[in-house]
């Protein structure tokens, strides 16, 4: 029995121990915001929060998350960071096919999140892990700048 924390509210599950977050996500609560792309920790499209940080959930074991809390795409809006980079990300017209914006979204609100003014340097470490296929980086980029600049 796995009890999670999953956007504020509580989840009682009869999952394995092994079982990765992100199934547990999708398949067994229903939030199929979060999506599944390489399962190898290494695209991005996977990202949710633990207790504020970035993670890949694809490869994080569901024992691993006991007593922490899970933030997904679905209610990362709730934040002050999450909303910032969710009406930038509008406002510029960020997202092209969508497929890593998730992920993208979750990573973005992270950095924010813990570095309200981050440099060009900073958006590229934190946002490194996260893979776009359409290329999209230079609106991410902006959209980041431009919620750095927004009061919240």
């Amino acid at each position: 029995m796995a009890t999670l924390n999953i956007n504020g509210q509580v989840h009682k599950l009869e999952v394995p121990d092994d079982m990765p977050l992100l199934w547990v996500l999708r398949d067994v609560v229903g939030l199929t915001g979060t999506k599944f792309g390489c399962g190898i920790a290494q695209c991005g499209a996977c990202t949710v929060h633990l207790d504020g940080t970035a993670v890949r959930s694809c490869v994080l074991p569901v024992s691993a998350v006991a007593g922490k809390k899970v933030t997904t795409i679905e209610a990362v809006g709730a934040t002050p960071a999450g909303r910032k980079i969710q009406a930038a990300w509008r406002e510029l017209d960020v997202v092209q096919c969508g497929y890593c914006q998730s992920g993208q979204v979750m990573s973005a609100a992270s950095l924010l999140a813990q570095n309200p003014k981050p440099s060009d340097a900073d958006i590229d470490t934190a946002m490194s892990g996260n893979i776009c296929r359409c290329g999209t980086y230079p609106r991410i980029r902006a959209a980041i700048k431009h919620a750095a600049q927004e009061e919240v």
